[in-house]
């Protein structure tokens, strides 16, 4: 019957200034929000073994720098910090269109008028093959059917088609 033991006191004690614990999860957030922005998007926004090794060292990075807190308490505090900061970001990118740009990559084009634009590829890693599959995931034979097609915010390609006469 040793679990009846616990020190419940001790579990939820805060040992870390509250505010101390608020202002890692702020510079945390915001510090993520940013190498996040100008790391190139993945096509269809799929999650591949470079971008979940990433994912991976990212939280371990965070479980070290938020602090090595040891009660539920100072835990949950900094969750919370990282919600609230993930709410107000969100409201604040719908109420004022700048903050969006801030956070979020506009589209960018890689196909006009059939051509595939490879300086913009270049730019986020996209190769020939991935834009083709997406191509033709869309419904599209050949790059000379596309009027347009963006590499999206979320790294999502959208395709429109040449209009048929």
């Amino acid at each position: 019957m040793e679990f009846l033991n616990l020190d419940f006191a001790k579990i939820f004690r805060i040992e870390t200034s509250v505010l101390e614990l608020i202002l890692r999860g702020t510079l945390f957030f915001l510090g993520i929000l940013l190498l996040l922005r100008i790391m190139p998007r993945r096509t269809g926004g799929e999650l591949g073994v470079m971008d979940l090794i990433f994912v991976i060292l990212i939280a371990e990075a965070a479980a070290n720098s938020l602090g090595g807190y040891s009660s539920v308490t100072e835990g949950f505090i900094v969750i919370g910090t990282l919600m609230a900061w993930n709410y107000l970001v969100n409201v604040l990118s719908y109420h004022f269109p700048f903050i969006e740009k801030l956070v979020s990559a506009p589209p960018m084009v890689i196909v006009k008028d059939g051509k595939l634009l490879r300086r913009n590829m270049r730019r986020e890693y996209l190769t020939e093959e991935e834009v083709m599959e997406q191509i033709r995931k869309a419904g599209f034979d050949d790059v000379q059917a596309v009027k347009k097609a963006f590499i999206e915010s979320d790294g999502t390609i959208s395709v429109i088609g040449k209009e048929k006469n």
